[in-house]
């Protein structure tokens, strides 16, 4: 599973958006688009609200299957929640948006270390996968991997 660590800096967020985004040069442009705006609302998260030096990006895509699992991970003790801001509020809308835009999302924590993970998936369509796993394409590292299996939106502690 590719893995990067990023410092919890506001220029990080555009860095791990690339990271993600660049991994995903062989899938069609709305399919890494939407991947890069969903890490991006969850490395804003990490920078903004973990208190941590930095946070680490993991990305899978299981190709036979149409799957890109992406996990942001940090030592922050909060966990997410999903919030209702003020209509004229900045902020507050990130897990809304991945909540609407990502097929499965949640978060869980290690119990063994004080890491948290933040993660979503998105799921290609099945007319879609043929798109998605080009016979000339380079496989992502670790693709032919399962994605790991987390119930949608749930908070769990995992040993």
């Amino acid at each position: 599973m590719p893995r990067q660590t990023f410092p919890t800096l506001p220029a990080s967020v555009p860095a791990a958006r690339s990271y993600v985004t660049d991994l995903l040069d062989h899938v069609p442009p709305q399919f890494s688009q939407t991947a890069g705006l969903l890490v991006s609302e969850l490395a804003t998260n990490a920078v903004r609200h973990a208190g941590t030096p930095e946070f680490a990006v993991e990305v899978t895509f299981t190709r036979g299957e149409g799957r890109l699992w992406v996990g942001v991970t940090d030592t922050g003790h909060g966990s997410p929640v999903p919030r209702a801001p003020e209509v004229t509020a900045e902020h507050g809308r990130g897990l809304q948006l991945i909540a609407i835009l990502a097929d499965r999302w949640g978060a869980h924590r290690r119990r063994s270390t004080r890491e948290k993970t933040v993660w979503f998936e998105l799921h290609t369509q099945p007319n879609d996968r043929q798109a998605y796993s080009p016979a000339s394409a380079t496989p992502l590292h670790g693709s032919d991997q399962q994605a790991p299996n987390h119930s949608s939106t749930e908070v769990a502690e995992t040993g």
